[in-house]
């Protein structure tokens, strides 16, 4: 990028705000912080501490929600059992007592 100043020279002032405002357009338009930090030539940490002291919201791990991809009604694993499962079908949780009994000599 021209408008990025040169890797591992300090930024502040005006060109910190130009680079901010890039940044975060950037993000905002959907691009990955370690994708803006390979192509500014900057860590992912810079990248990062700007975007949050410009008070651009962050999104979560993954990404941008795939807009093709129906959403899942499935439970996430190792949450409350299912409501419509058969009672007496959930796996047995014996995480605690298993290692207490394990751990006995």
């Amino acid at each position: 990028m021209p408008d990025t100043p040169k890797k591992g020279t300090r930024v502040t002032g005006v060109d910190r705000s130009k680079l901010a405002t890039l940044l975060s357009t950037r993000y905002t338009s959907g691009e990955s912080i370690r994708s803006l930090a390979a192509s500014t030539g900057r860590s992912y940490g810079f990248v990062h501490r700007i975007l949050t002291e410009t008070g651009v919201p962050l999104r979560a791990r993954g990404g941008l929600p795939d807009a093709r991809a129906p959403e899942s009604t499935e439970r996430p694993r190792g949450g409350l059992p299912d409501a419509r499962a058969p009672a007496g079908t959930e796996r047995p949780r014996g995480g605690l007592a298993r290692r207490a009994r394990s751990s006995r000599h």
